[in-house]
Formats: structure tokens, C-alpha cells, sequence
């Protein structure tokens, strides 16, 4: 799926700019900063998507959604963290669609 090769491929690229750092490259940049950079701009760019999707700008929105994902994936690469095991958790979460909680039923009247 052509959805799935771009995240893999964006993947690839961020985990070969920590291993073979290019000059000029914000990935490096990123990576030379540390984690608590990256997570400040996992922040901005949370504010940023939720900004743009209360502002009901499609574009926009867009944008941000893609410039958060790419944050993400940098933080998720410092945390040793890795595409295909968050897509395992995702289709594990999937499994259980359907399968509604059922609540306790307190009788408050006695």
C-alpha cells in the first residue's frame, strides 16, 4: 500500500540520518539536540494540528498532521521505538473493535 511505503520510507530516512548524519539536514539537527527538543516540538506541533483543525482549514491541517507525524517518528526512532511495532499494537487495538464494555449498573434508588 503506497500509504504504508511512505511512513516505511520516512522511516528509513530518519533512522539513516542518525547513522550517517548530513550536514544541513534538520533530522541531524534534531538528533544533535536531543529528545528533549524533539519533544518540544512533538508539543508545538500537537498545538499546531488541534489550531488548525478547530480553524476548520483542511490545508492546513493537513500539514500539520503530516509535520506531527514526522516528530513522532523522530521521537519514536530516539526511543528505540519502531514503525512496525507500533502498526502491531495497532492491528492488536483493531481486534478488539466491536467488543463494547459493558457497565456496571449502580441502582442509586436503594
Amino acid at each position: 500500500m503506497a500509504n504504508e511505503t511512505a511512513f516505511s520510507d520516512l522511516e528509513k530516512v530518519i533512522a539513516d540520518r542518525r547513522e550517517n548524519p548530513a550536514e544541513g539536514s534538520y533530522t541531524c539537527y534534531l538528533f544533535e539536540k536531543g529528545l528533549d527538543k524533539v519533544l518540544k516540538k512533538v508539543g508545538e506541533e500537537s498545538a499546531e494540528t488541534i489550531i488548525a483543525a478547530k480553524n476548520g482549514d483542511r490545508e492546513l491541517l493537513c500539514g500539520e498532521v503530516c509535520d506531527l507525524i514526522y516528530h513522532l517518528m523522530v521521537m519514536a526512532n530516539i526511543c528505540g521505538l519502531s514503525l512496525d511495532e507500533v502498526c502491531a499494537e495497532t492491528e492488536r487495538r483493531a481486534e478488539k473493535i466491536g467488543n463494547l464494555k459493558k457497565f456496571k449498573t449502580v441502582d442509586r434508588e436503594s
